[in-house]
Formats: structure tokens, C-alpha cells, sequence
């Protein structure tokens, strides 16, 4: 699951076995250390924990690298800046990497990707695949 759905309000249920990326985990983890509010703090920290406590995050390992590499070199044949969205990428790769599908709200960041990968939109169901 991309970091959107894991911070996303009324997500539907989604079918399968579930996964997060360490690169989620790190994207939620800035999301608490930058909160200016303490009321928002207490929120994105109170969903850090249940994220970290539901999941082992899946790490960036050679075959993530790999595929994050893949997945980049596709992003700039289409005339996107990998750079701006590169810990979306690294979510993507995790996803790719381990042949699961990539829960997102974010479709437009991922949807050049959806021959190499299978993307899931979880309030409009599956948008392409590969």
C-alpha cells in the first residue's frame, strides 16, 4: 500500500495480503516530526504506531533497487523527473519487485507504470496492470 491509503479516509477493504514499504513507513515518520500542530502530531503518531505494529515493512533491497530502477528509467522515457516523486518510486519498485499489486490514491503519479506493474486504485478498484 502506498503511503496515500495508509493516511486516506473511508478506504474500502482491499482484497489480499497487505504489505507496506519501508519508504511508507519513512514518509510517516517525516509526517510526525514536521506536524506544527501538537493535535495533528498526536494523530500521525497514533497512526505510525498501528502502522508499525500491523505490518513488517518490506525493506529496499537489492531486487526494490532494481526494480526502482526500472521503474525510474520508465518515468523519464515519458518526460517525468523520477527525483520528484522518488519515494513513490521506491513504493512502486517494493511492489514490483515482489510481484504484488500497488494499492494508491495517487494514481496519476503511477499510471505511466501500469505495464509494468498492477495498480489499484482503492476507491475505484484496479486502474491497469501489467
Amino acid at each position: 500500500m502506498d503511503t496515500s491509503v495508509l493516511i486516506g479516509e473511508s478506504i474500502a477493504a482491499i482484497e489480499g495480503d497487505l504489505a507496506v514499504s519501508v519508504a511508507s513507513l519513512a514518509e510517516l515518520q517525516f509526517g510526525v516530526l514536521v506536524a506544527e500542530e501538537p493535535a495533528a502530531r498526536a494523530v500521525r503518531l497514533q497512526r505510525l504506531t498501528r502502522v508499525q505494529q500491523r505490518f513488517t515493512a518490506l525493506p529496499m533491497d537489492e531486487a526494490v533497487a532494481a526494480s526502482y530502477c526500472q521503474l525510474a528509467a520508465a518515468t523519464v522515457r515519458v518526460g517525468r523527473q523520477p527525483r520528484r516523486r522518488a519515494l513513490d518510486l521506491v513504493i512502486a519498485a517494493t511492489a514490483h519487485a515482489h510481484g504484488a499489486r500497488l494499492a494508491t490514491l495517487n494514481v496519476a503519479d503511477v499510471e505511466h507504470l501500469a505495464d509494468m506493474i498492477d495498480i489499484v486504485n482503492p476507491t475505484q478498484g484496479v486502474v491497469g496492470g501489467a
